[in-house]
């Protein structure tokens, strides 16, 4: 009896805790459909079928992203920190160096936005795209826990590595390459990545005793994002642009049974394809349980369960955005392109924007372990505002490239110069948060939404896709490296003025009287 009781309460406990999750994602979600609504009954018009399916995503987005979250908490996480932690404790370089190339290539394999926009690349095969952009994160990821383990600044690593892609990007590889180039490394930070990194820096930065290892355990993703551009940029010397990108014909259904068949076919074939990216990591962990961390069997039922959810997760998720959201953007912005007054683009485009990158699942991660992380001094709610208004100024500037065909690279090149620039004088945290902050905030919404509704955008202007839509997904991942270091001067002002008042009260003399 005693045991049944304990399963029940466990059982209550997972509910609740779904539940909040659950509630989470609703909040972040309910933004983004009221704006599509508005616009759908007011200046874009969609079919019924779109829009009854954009209506299923939503739930199905709801209800992933609840499972997600909480199998990224009782999962990827504590995978991420015991092998981070024991990879640092045998102190030998050589294991660090294997093992972290092993998981950067296993993770960035398992994860799915890398497998759509390699479908998407002109004259690039997918399975060579795929390996390369693997290889890449692997090898950034060694540099970035070498960096943990050694006290490299990793400012000084992002002016060496950004250095090398501007410079390949502005004169050697050709200009259909650079959006998709600066994409990719985007999409390789997305749901599935972003906790298992995140926590395998905790992990290694744990066994130092410094003040500054928390600080020092942010910065991988930032690193693990220029991996992929550079692996795109060397194969665009070898492979000659060819091709161009044909957009996903829009689905139809004459009634209710035919919209739930779209999700009902749907979902087996997202379902394979999450296992296909979570059977990676599963294995890689069950490896490296046998082989080295031997954790209790209670430890270990947790993780399972925890991978289940994200497996549950993302499969909703995945099947949600792709069937429902995706179609809707492309449909939204062919409509608000052909209005006579198009420039409307650029305010609807930053008002969603605003509100997009609150349903990003990687976004949740990263304000939670920021939050932790400082003990509450950088509020999640103020990374929320900063990461919002970075992606709203994102987005506009990618409407305004869709709208005047202006090349990326006139955007990116100054907008990376400023974010290193800084770097010089803001608190080291903000910079390596403000990083990271780029790669996670343009997930799999940026990429199946705010994506394709510049591609339809784009289309009905008669542009080109591959050189003016794409880069959407790079925009959203470099305005956050502005916004956050911003936040960092003025949290390091307030800081100031808050010393020099102490100081001033300190050196007060209050005569008493006898």
């Amino acid at each position: 009896m005693g045991g049944i009781r304990r399963w029940r309460d466990k059982m209550g406990r997972t509910k609740t805790i779904l539940g909040e999750k659950v509630r989470e994602a609703l909040a972040s979600v309910l933004p983004i459909t009221g704006i599509v609504l508005v616009l759908c009954l007011t200046a874009a018009p969609l079919p019924v079928d779109i829009l009854l399916a954009f209506l299923a995503g939503a739930v199905l987005l709801i209800l992933g992203m609840g499972f997600f979250t909480l199998g990224a908490d009782t999962a990827m996480t504590p995978i991420g920190e015991q092998v981070g932690s024991h990879m640092a404790n045998s102190r030998k370089v050589w294991v660090i160096v294997a093992v972290s190339f092993l998981i950067g290539v296993v993770v960035t394999v398992s994860e799915p936005d890398l497998q759509v926009l390699a479908t998407q690349v002109p004259g690039i095969p997918g399975g060579v795209l795929v390996g390369a952009v693997a290889a890449g994160v692997g090898a950034f990821l060694v540099v970035a826990l070498l960096r943990i383990l050694f006290q490299i600044p990793l400012q000084w690593l992002l002016i060496g590595s950004y250095a090398v892609v501007l410079v390949l990007a502005a004169f050697f590889v050709p200009r259909e390459f650079l959006a998709v180039a600066f994409d990719s490394g985007g999409v390789t930070t997305g749901p599935m990545t972003v906790p298992f990194i995140m926590a395998l820096g905790l992990g290694v930065s744990s066994i130092r005793s410094d003040e500054n290892a928390a600080q020092d355990s942010f910065g991988l993703v930032a690193l693990c994002s220029v991996g992929p551009i550079l692996a795109v940029l060397a194969l665009a010397l070898i492979y000659p642009a060819s091709g161009a990108y044909v957009p996903s014909p829009m689905p139809s259904a004459a009634d209710s049974r035919e919209l739930g068949g779209l999700f009902f076919a749907a979902l087996p074939e997202y379902a394979v394809e999450v296992l296909k990216s979570l059977f990676p990591i599963a294995a890689f962990f069950a490896v490296f349980q046998v082989v080295a961390l031997r954790l209790k069997r209670k430890k270990v039922l947790k993780i399972l369960i925890g991978l289940l959810y994200t497996y549950i997760g993302l499969a909703l998720f995945l099947t949600g955005v792709n069937v429902g959201f995706l179609p809707a953007g492309t449909y939204l912005g062919r409509q608000i392109a052909a209005l006579p007054f198009n420039w409307i683009l650029i305010p609807i485009g930053m008002l969603m924007g605003w509100f997009i990158v609150q349903a990003e699942p990687a976004v949740h991660v990263l304000n939670k372990q920021v939050e932790e992380i400082t003990s509450g001094a950088i509020p999640g709610s103020a990374m929320s505002a900063s990461l919002s208004i970075g992606v709203a100024v994102s987005i506009g500037l990618a409407m305004v490239r869709v709208l005047t065909g202006i090349s990326i690279f006139a955007f990116l090149a100054p907008g990376y110069l400023i974010a290193v620039a800084l770097s010089f004088f803001v608190p080291k945290i903000f910079t390596s948060i403000a990083f990271d902050s780029g790669g996670v905030a343009s997930g799999p919404m940026t990429a199946t939404f705010l994506l394709p509704f510049a591609m339809g955008a784009c289309e009905a202007l008669g542009g080109s896709i591959v050189t003016d839509a794409f880069g959407v997904v790079a925009m959203v991942a470099m305005t956050p490296l502005l916004t956050i270091q911003l936040l960092g001067l003025v949290y390091q002002w307030k800081l100031k003025r808050a010393k020099l008042a102490e100081a001033a009260e300190d050196e007060e003399v209050i005569e008493l009287p006898y």
